[in-house]
């Protein structure tokens, strides 16, 4: 097969991946329908960070992928932004949870890891389905983040990687 046809099947298994692990094809639509709206209203990925996160001074935004964070309740769909500070995510929905005086409320379900925090970050797969690919990131205080279900996960992982090399450690 040429280099091509490779990228083309490549592509189309993250494409079918992303999509399997949606708890159904009208919602994992809908998804993408809300996400791609926001981008366009916003005028970039890179407002859209800086709309979602707070932003520090000098910090760039170098990769956003859309993918699924691996949680208890099951995948949760959304953007993972990678930066020259710190890796976020942040869900395409909004999600139910209860607030602490028990009323529920809706909120984007949200991560923000600073590059500093992270002790270690991985490339995996699923033993029993090798088409499905994670990305596992370690931090300092012993939270484990699976990231999960991207159209091109060697991308986001070799912009970590680089991201990472070039972040300050203290």
């Amino acid at each position: 097969m040429n280099k091509l046809g490779k990228k083309a099947e490549n592509l189309a298994l993250g494409v079918r991946e992303h999509v399997r692990l949606g708890h159904n094809i009208t919602e994992t639509v809908k998804g993408k329908l809300s996400l791609g709206a926001q981008i366009l209203q916003v005028g970039s990925l890179e407002k859209v960070f800086k709309n979602l996160f707070s932003v520090s001074k000098g910090e760039k935004l170098l990769k956003a992928s859309q993918c699924y964070l691996s949680t208890t309740a099951g995948p949760i769909a959304g953007l993972l932004f990678i930066s020259t500070n710190k890796i976020s995510f942040c869900s395409e929905r909004s999600i139910k949870f209860a607030s602490p005086n028990g009323e529920l409320i809706r909120r984007h379900y949200k991560v923000s890891i600073p590059l500093k925090k992270i002790k270690t970050f991985d490339l995996s797969e699923n033993v029993r389905k090798q088409s499905t690919k994670y990305i596992e990131i370690s931090t300092s205080d012993n939270f484990d983040f699976w990231f999960m279900g991207f159209f091109n996960h060697h991308k986001s992982f070799k912009c970590l990687r680089q991201a990472f090399a070039k972040a300050p450690k203290n």
